[in-house]
């Protein structure tokens, strides 16, 4: 598939009329796990196209390019109101989270599993234990507070058990910092992956920024706020991927291909027709402001499309799933990891004054970290932490369930 073979409307035929902007939503009890990610994952894209615009705008005093940002943007937003609404009424704050950790767990574990760069293989594989322990805490939040079991959202397709310790991943922001890619010399997937995977943690980040007031009682608030400060840490890690000597019309290029691919996918992998069929009408739309972005490229820049995306032929599709056994091979292997200047390195290996250790002491307190309290809370109730595995945690440290580990990757 190669979108600049597509045909599709002009400009300014593009617009999503109201009665078609609230859609029906999905039955929470029904809809499969991976159709609930795939409307999260598209209305992060949808939100990362629109800021990038506007950023855009902000640099930019050409009048051509400044109205046909205008008009897509306008489009963009539209795309992503529409999409925000198939979440139904009566899925909680909470009900919605799980499914943002199971986008970044399976997302990033599909992404890294289909990966040659080994940057970004790295990258992804390092974050990918992260949101894993999210997922945990936020469960045991889940089933202490509303007394759900998150392994009935997640479909059994995701594990719920620990991964590196949330307490443990609170590091100096300058660590989070990776090398970029070349945009000239990278391999298209590897370009998609880092524009995705920035997206998808993007949008995590800003839900919990947007949300954590409005949960119902203080440890859910403060938890939200720990969590949110950890999603901020991974879009600086997953944006720093990223090639930053593109031009801002190469970029815009880059954007709009990103969003035709992960819509093609979306329509190919979507088992719900009503959604499936917004995943093709957006995926038309994306294909003119791809070719929007194109001709303007060349128009000002003097540079085909080509130097972006190659041919534009898609390269191997997004395929959402259960990625079990993968993230038990990362986690028996690289759980003990932190950052390290551009690089990883086991904590055990790090100096002793590295400064990772002086930024733990100041924001960290075991007797009073959230993400460590939420697990200590359902202990208490439960008798045992809330977990879904289908084994034995690959981690000795991990697997006593009436004592929340808060030394592993944390202390030497």
């Amino acid at each position: 598939m190669n979108p600049f073979n597509e045909k599709c409307k002009t400009l300014d035929k593009n617009f999503i009329p109201m009665k078609k902007m609230y859609p029906k939503s999905y039955n929470k009890e029904r809809t499969s796990p991976y159709t609930k990610t795939r409307v999260i994952l598209m209305n992060g894209t949808e939100f990362e196209s629109t800021w990038f615009m506007h950023q855009f705008a902000r640099h930019c005093g050409e009048p051509e390019i400044l109205a046909a940002l205008a008009t897509v943007r306008r489009q963009e937003q539209q795309q992503q109101k529409r999409i925000s609404c198939l979440k139904p009424l009566n899925e909680s704050i909470l009900e919605t989270t799980i499914g943002y950790e199971q986008l970044a767990v399976d997302l990033t574990a599909t992404l890294a599993r289909n990966e040659k760069d080994e940057n970004n293989i790295k990258a992804l594989n390092f974050a990918l234990l992260e949101d894993f322990d999210h997922l945990y805490r936020y469960a045991n939040l889940l089933k202490t507070d509303k007394g759900i079991e998150a392994d009935t959202l997640v479909g059994k397709m995701t594990e719920i058990m620990p991964g590196r310790p949330t307490i443990a991943e609170h590091r100096y922001p300058a660590d989070d910092l990776k090398p970029h890619m070349n945009g000239a010399t990278a391999d298209l997937y590897t370009k998609l992956v880092a524009s995705t995977i920035t997206a998808a943690e993007q949008q995590t980040m800003n839900y919990y920024m947007n949300i954590a007031q409005w949960y119902k009682n203080d440890l859910g608030r403060k938890l939200y706020a720990e969590i949110g400060m950890i999603e901020e840490a991974h879009v600086t890690q997953y944006e720093s991927l990223k090639d930053p000597t593109m031009t801002w019309l190469e970029q815009w290029v880059l954007h709009e291909y990103c969003e035709c691919w992960l819509y093609y996918s979306a329509m190919q992998d979507e088992s719900d027709e009503a959604i499936k069929k917004i995943w093709s009408e957006h995926f038309k739309m994306e294909v003119c402001h791809l070719k929007t972005a194109a001709k303007l490229l060349k128009k000002y820049e003097n540079t085909s499309y080509e130097k972006c995306v190659g041919s534009g032929e898609f390269p191997q599709l997004l395929k959402l799933g259960s990625n079990k056994e993968y993230i038990r091979r990362v986690l028996g292997s690289t759980v003990t990891l932190t950052a390290d200047n551009m690089d990883y390195r086991d904590i055990k290996r790090i100096s002793d004054d590295h400064r990772y250790f002086d930024y733990q002491n100041f924001m960290s307190d075991p007797e009073k970290d959230p993400a460590h309290l939420v697990i200590e809370k359902a202990i208490e109730k439960l008798g045992k932490d809330y977990r879904y595995q289908d084994s034995e945690h690959p981690v000795k440290e991990l697997r006593d369930r009436t004592r929340d580990n808060v030394k592993l990757a944390r202390t030497k």
